[in-house]
């Protein structure tokens, strides 16, 4: 058997078809043929069929048709401009806009916008509150004190005991993380809605698309007191009512330092503990109080220690963050 041709043109592969073709040679044999020369990628056999039937018509010319529709170009740089100015005034306007207004296809439109110019959409972060410059300046200035007082903390071995209120931290002998305690408190409803992200599931094409109802949180609550350490919950206490994490601070004496207003990117229990609290109790639904609270201790109970040190840990380089971003909020 003759070695197959590695290399060769597509024109040189029709040109065969159309010498065989005029010869009387049926399609079946010149794809066998073909294949036999070529290799089996040369041509396929439905390929070959369609040449033959071209053949048949008249055709002569080996070379492409001509493409129908507009021609591409569309993509040039005066049409990029164009668009880069468009989107500079209005940053919401939408591909099909676009398209409109300078009368070119939004397929064009959405590659000048993704890969010509690099553009992609996004939503706005949310942030707790738009922060004054006063705000800002609190953040860094408390920012720089517990950095300051970690220094001093860890190169004095005669620390004594200091505590911090809802949000803020206590520092127990020099070794500062190791000892360091935050509390706050948080609702939580004896019926927590699934949140539509962690309701997301897999399906194919075919799969049924799946339904979920809106459900509301129930009016039924209780107020979780959560004080805590690198090494795990210090104090969880289930009350009917708020602003209890004040007594507890009276009742251990603690010293309390100031925490920044508007600020829960600086305070563990809001950008560390409570957000996956919540996501485990969604979707649940409980009966009464007593089966909320044994579900919120058997939590808590099994969350592995590294999950507190990795909390608390975070506080020195979200310090950092915020005196880097001159007081603003830190990203997630």
């Amino acid at each position: 058997m003759a070695t197959p041709i590695k290399e060769w043109p597509k024109l040189e592969v029709r040109a065969v078809v159309r010498f065989l073709f005029s010869k009387g040679t049926k399609p079946s044999e010149i794809h066998k043929q073909i294949a036999e020369t070529y290799g089996e990628g040369a041509m396929s056999r439905s390929r070959v069929y369609q040449w033959c039937i071209w053949f048949g018509e008249g055709r002569t010319s080996l070379g492409d048709e001509p493409k129908s529709g507009r021609p591409k170009t569309s993509t040039n740089e005066e049409n990029t401009t164009h668009v880069d100015e468009l989107i500079r005034c209005d940053r919401r306007m939408k591909i099909r806009e676009i398209a409109l207004k300078l009368k070119i296809p939004k397929s064009t439109v959405h590659e000048i916008v993704h890969d010509t110019l690099g553009y992609r959409k996004v939503s706005a972060r949310w942030v707790p509150k738009m922060l004054t410059e006063d705000h800002k300046l609190q953040r860094v200035e408390i920012s720089q004190r517990r950095l300051q007082r970690c220094q001093q903390d860890n190169g004095d071995e005669d620390t004594t005991h200091i505590g911090v209120g809802p949000g803020g931290d206590f520092q127990a002998n020099n070794n500062l993380f190791d000892n360091l305690i935050t509390g706050d408190e948080t609702w939580v409803h004896l019926n927590t809605p699934e949140t539509k992200r962690d309701s997301m599931t897999w399906k194919h094409p075919s799969s049924p698309v799946t339904k979920k109802f809106k459900v509301q949180r129930s009016a039924a609550k209780v107020m979780a007191t959560v004080f805590w350490d690198a090494k795990g919950v210090i104090l969880l206490d289930i009350l009917p009512q708020a602003n209890l994490t004040q007594q507890w601070l009276q009742r251990y004496g603690w010293e309390i330092l100031p925490h920044p207003a508007h600020s829960p990117d600086l305070a563990p229990s809001d950008f560390h503990l409570f957000g996956p609290l919540k996501r485990h109790l969604g979707g649940m639904a409980f009966e009464t109080e007593d089966d909320l609270i044994s579900e919120l201790r058997n939590w808590f109970d099994n969350l592995d220690v590294d999950f507190f040190r990795v909390g608390i840990n975070s506080l020195l380089s979200r310090w950092q963050k915020c005196i880097d971003l001159h007081g603003d909020y830190i990203e997630k």
